[in-house]
């Protein structure tokens, strides 16, 4: 045998051997096994996708792909997401009458629409954001927001001008912390100077991004009041999102005004907290009590979420009242829980 032959038969053997191996070990039951379990998937597929039972899953899908953008390690190009959900959502639509093939095109064109969305919302809120600490800026805007805290005030200024050392362009918007009680009120335009702070990055890794969160609020710098606050005449009307802001802080004003006068003391100050958000009239006693015994969390959230709990509460129970004939009909169930909370908040 010359040695070309033999280098040839040697190349040649091993998938000999395994087509022989492959033929000897061949077991139908595995093979029936499979059948089924591919047969199985194919008729969940159509049950899930049929009768509507696809819709929830959209939403679903539409989270994914808001996820997969967060977790992206940069960021991507808003017109290539946006063509490829439009190619997707096209395909989708054009397989509309093979089930399994809709299902799966409805749902990936749903993860990459989410990816769409968060990509097109990131850059349309694009804006400066402050890259190292300023002393002495010079800012001149709108009061947006002004949150009442425990120490201090919080407020946030549209900014229509600002002035300092190292400033390319002005921000969007800054977030002050002000000495309690010294924030004029929402949609006042003002002039003063702050000490200003890049956002705080992630304290520690996985930790809670302090910076991102004020970057989808448009702010683009923290930092604190460092001299009086002027409040001078505004050289153009406020725009309607300003108006609304001050519209809105004019009725939790008039709201807590309200509860206090029928409520007095604490109580009333723990019920507009509760409402409205505003805890400036807490006393130092009650504050530190309600810290010490573990409900200081209930003061700190959204006086819109507990307003939404106990309306919530509410219509429960009077739901569950009124399918009760012996007390509906004999008791006004509506101004019994009323009366009810209200002594519940006084004691």
């Amino acid at each position: 045998m010359d040695r070309g032959t033999a280098r040839e038969r040697a190349r040649t053997w091993p998938q000999g051997r395994a087509r022989a191996l492959a033929g000897a070990i061949r077991w139908p039951a595995l093979d029936v096994l499979g059948q089924r379990i591919v047969e199985a998937f194919r008729v969940a597929a159509i049950a899930e996708a049929g009768s509507g039972r696809l819709v929830p899953w959209v939403p679903v899908a539409f989270g994914i792909g808001i996820a997969t953008y967060f977790a992206a390690e940069r960021e991507p190009s808003w017109i290539a997401a946006l063509l490829l959900a439009s190619a997707l959502a096209v395909a989708g639509f054009v397989a509309r009458r093979r089930v399994v093939a809709f299902a799966a095109l409805v749902l990936i064109a749903a993860a990459v629409i989410g990816f769409a969305v968060a990509t097109l919302k990131t850059a349309l809120i694009a804006h400066p954001v402050l890259e190292r600490p300023l002393y002495g800026a010079s800012i001149t805007g709108f009061i947006e927001t002004h949150e009442e805290r425990e120490r201090t005030d919080r407020i946030v200024i549209k900014v229509i001008d600002m002035d300092g050392d190292r400033v390319d362009r002005p921000l969007e918007r800054v977030r002050l912390s002000v000495r309690r009680g010294a924030a004029p009120a929402v949609g006042s335009f003002v002039r003063l100077k702050a000490r200003l702070n890049p956002p705080l990055p992630p304290l520690r890794p996985g930790g809670y991004d302090f910076a991102r969160d004020l970057y989808f609020q448009r702010i683009g710098a923290v930092g604190f009041v460092t001299g009086a606050i002027k409040v001078e005449t505004a050289p153009s009307a406020p725009g309607l999102r300003l108006r609304f802001l001050s519209t809105i802080d004019a009725m939790r004003d008039a709201i807590d005004r309200r509860i206090r006068a029928v409520v007095p003391g604490d109580a009333g100050a723990i019920a507009s907290a509760l409402i409205t958000g505003k805890r400036d009239a807490l006393s130092t006693s009650v504050n530190d009590a309600m810290f010490i015994s573990g409900l200081g969390h209930v003061l700190s959230i959204s006086g819109y979420h507990m307003a939404v709990v106990a309306g919530v509460v509410f219509f429960v129970f009077r739901a569950g009242l009124a399918l009760i004939p012996g007390i509906a009909l004999r008791h006004p169930i509506k101004k019994g829980i009323s009366m009810q909370s209200l002594e519940t908040t006084k004691n």
